[in-house]
């Protein structure tokens, strides 16, 4: 249990008969008169639907324990990715639905976070930035802007996004893995 005036980015709510929120955003609010509150943007762990929710200050909150791992991608076996803790070894089948939309940017050795609650994998999360080869691209053609400047391209994990006319095949680029936006090239 914890107290709402603990609150912090990231920690995990267990509220409306065991659902599990995580904390998007909080704010202590003192209004001139009346009682302090707490307003929060919280996202459910397993659907990711935002909501917004308000607290009276001071108010008890059950808390869950959630284990967050860095662990290291190592391949696919079906539907299931298959992760290797760093440390002890261990391999860990994560289910395609767990795994959201990081599938998108996940090549064999990248190393994302695991967040674990009684055995369970609740999600899997990457950095805000990967670095990615572009398996496929159309050559850019001058003077064509219809598109505003850009064209779409698939990346060596399959995804396809739209990068600057200028981007060739087998170039490395930085890929935003919230946006699916490019950020620019990587220069070996």
């Amino acid at each position: 249990m914890a107290s709402t005036n603990d609150l912090k980015n990231g920690m995990v709510l267990k509220l409306d008969g065991g659902q599990l929120w995580s904390v998007v955003e909080f704010q202590h609010v003192k209004p001139g008169k009346g009682p302090a509150f707490v307003r929060t943007k919280l996202k459910n762990v397993l659907s990711g639907k935002v909501v917004d929710k308000t607290f009276n200050a001071g108010v008890k909150v059950e808390t869950a324990t959630v284990d967050k791992r860095d662990m290291q991608f190592s391949y696919m076996d079906g539907e299931y990715f298959v992760f290797m803790d760093m440390e002890t070894y261990d391999q860990l089948m994560v289910d395609r639905k767990a795994v959201g939309d990081a599938a998108n940017f996940l090549v064999e050795g990248f190393t994302a976070t695991v967040a674990q609650h009684e055995g369970e994998v609740l999600f899997v999360e990457l950095p805000a930035a990967v670095e990615l080869t572009i398996q496929e691209t159309e050559p850019g053609v001058q003077g064509d802007r219809s598109t505003g400047g850009t064209k779409p391209a698939i990346l060596e994990t399959g995804h396809q996004i739209n990068v600057p006319l200028f981007i060739t095949t087998g170039e490395k680029i930085k890929v935003d893995t919230r946006t699916s936006d490019y950020l620019g090239r990587v220069n070996s």
